[in-house]
């Protein structure tokens, strides 16, 4: 059964079978935002596109790789001091399915819009932490989209065998204002790796300013 996650909570990678999940997708899947027509009787759907990224921070807690959207402008990156974006990392460790500009336009389909994969066995040993986290690259905040979820599950993008762990970050009042939003984290404790659920808002408008929130605030969590 799937470890519903609450924000804060920590966990160990450990199937029920007690062997270790060294091998998943972190996935996640959003709605676009509905409206209604005259008297109620037609309805609108605006595309919302979120960019599912990754920051890599070495046990120093600086950032040593990422992943992030290639269509992000290398020289807005630069002025950031960042590099260009790529769907993979980590000698091949992460990889990104590529980038969803719109989100479920009919409703919850039960399907993930962006996908991460993840090989810890080539994750290379100078990485202590790996943060994962949305932002949007619309007008919207965080309050008007209907939901988001972030899930880890064995398998494939296209076959989910196992679903592991799932975290829920519907629309709430307290996301007013916020159009990222710090998912959660892989950490090393001692020769294992956990996961935390962060869950936590930001203002942030663009990824290279999440990326410096994180270096920042969240690297000696």
């Amino acid at each position: 059964m799937a470890i519903n996650l609450t924000k804060g909570q920590r966990i160990d990678l450990r199937k029920s079978s007690g062997a270790e999940l060294t091998d998943f997708c972190v996935g996640v899947n959003w709605g676009g935002i509905e409206s209604r027509g005259f008297m109620g009787l037609t309805k609108k759907v605006e595309n919302v596109d979120l960019d599912l990224s990754a920051a890599l921070l070495d046990t120093q807690g600086a950032l040593c790789d990422h992943i992030y959207s290639p269509l992000y402008k290398p020289e807005l990156l630069k002025q950031f001091g960042l590099p260009p974006g790529k769907l993979i990392a980590a000698n091949g460790a992460l990889k990104h399915t590529g980038d969803d500009q719109s989100g479920d336009s009919g409703g919850d389909d039960g399907l993930d819009n962006e996908i991460i994969t993840v090989n810890l066995g080539l994750v290379p040993a100078n990485i202590g932490q790996i943060f994962f986290f949305l932002n949007n690259c619309g007008k919207e905040d965080f309050s008007q989209i209907p939901y988001a979820k972030i899930r880890m599950f064995e398998g494939t993008p296209t076959k989910v065998k196992e679903v592991f762990a799932s975290y829920n970050v519907a629309a709430e009042a307290q996301y007013k204002g916020k159009r990222a939003l710090i998912l959660g984290r892989l950490y090393r404790k001692g020769s294992e790796w956990k996961f935390a659920a962060i869950g936590d808002p930001t203002e942030d408008a663009f990824v290279a300013q999440t990326v410096a929130r994180i270096t920042q605030e969240y690297n000696k969590l």
